[in-house]
């Protein structure tokens, strides 16, 4: 049973998740040749608070360039 875990800051409308769940497990299936009920795909949400590049958070970066603009 392949699981797919997937890291994404939150965001992003339910409609693009589950466009990518379903990207996911169709090529799963393709590259894998499993049967796609046995595809299992985890999203973790993570807030930009909690997420770093570099030595500073996404959040950080996001406040930055909103006083750049």
């Amino acid at each position: 049973m392949p699981i797919i875990t997937v890291n994404l800051l939150t965001g992003r409308d339910q409609a693009k998740k589950s466009a990518l769940i379903r990207e996911l497990a169709d090529a799963a299936v393709r590259a894998l040749d499993v049967p796609l009920a046995s595809v299992r795909v985890v999203l973790n949400e993570v807030p930009p608070e909690h997420w770093g590049i570099g030595n500073e958070t996404k959040a950080s970066q996001n406040a930055k360039a909103k006083e750049g603009q």
